[in-house]
């Protein structure tokens, strides 16, 4: 039997930052997922995604870094590299974003939409890393019977989540207020899974860090 193909693009270039090991934190996201399919890490180059058809999952693990077209290109260099992303995710792709992925592909207009959700510079924010908790809601396969996650990791705030996502996960910012972290989103025509989760080791050292990643994959899969 034929393993489904899960691609991790793990950031680079204008998509990583002095800040996210994405090299570390993707080769970790790819022993959690294993038993799902074949996993291949590849770093977010322009060709990355030249054999996306025979893709079953594509795991985005970048950020935004240095936009500089003697550095990495233009961004019209890097326009047929969205609009195959956006294509295929909109032709029934399934996307996982992780952690930064709210935070890249500012040169994409769709990617957003894809997502469901994006990080609003002057607007999104983080109280300092530390231990976390992120309360999950039960009603969809995802969550349904998942404890509450624990983990050592930063707390997204203030993202703004597009409409016809649907939250299922939350963590409070320094003032108590429940902040939206988890989202499935299909409104775009495929299915994605958004999860702020995951800024270094520690974070995917957590058990409940690491079945959501299993539950989240094994929905987009199915």
């Amino acid at each position: 039997m034929t393993q489904r193909r899960i691609l991790i693009l793990s950031g680079r270039g204008r998509y990583e930052d002095p800040w996210h090991d994405h090299a570390a934190t993707s080769h970790l996201v790819a022993g959690i997922l294993g038993d799902l399919g074949a996993v291949e890490v590849r770093g977010l180059f322009r060709d990355a995604l030249d054999d996306l058809d025979s893709v079953g999952l594509l795991v985005v693990n970048g950020g935004s870094g240095r936009r500089d077209a003697d550095f990495d290109g233009s961004d019209d260099d890097w326009l047929s590299f969205h609009t195959r992303l956006a294509q295929w995710a909109r032709a029934g792709g399934a996307v996982l974003g992780l952690h930064q992925a709210a935070n890249t592909f500012y040169d994409a207009p769709e990617w957003p939409a894809v997502l469901g959700g994006r990080w609003v510079p002057g607007e999104s924010m983080h109280p300092p890393i530390g231990p976390a908790r992120f309360e999950v809601t039960e009603g969809h396969p995802v969550t349904d019977g998942l404890p509450d996650v624990e983990a050592f990791d930063e707390r997204y705030c203030r993202l703004r989540v597009t409409p016809g996502a649907r939250v299922l996960g939350t963590t409070p910012d320094d003032d108590g207020a429940a902040q939206p972290v988890l989202w499935v989103n299909e409104a775009h025509g495929g299915r994605s899974v958004y999860s702020a989760l995951g800024h270094d080791a520690r974070s995917f050292a957590s058990a409940g860090h690491q079945e959501l990643l299993r539950r989240s994959a094994s929905w987009l899969l199915s």
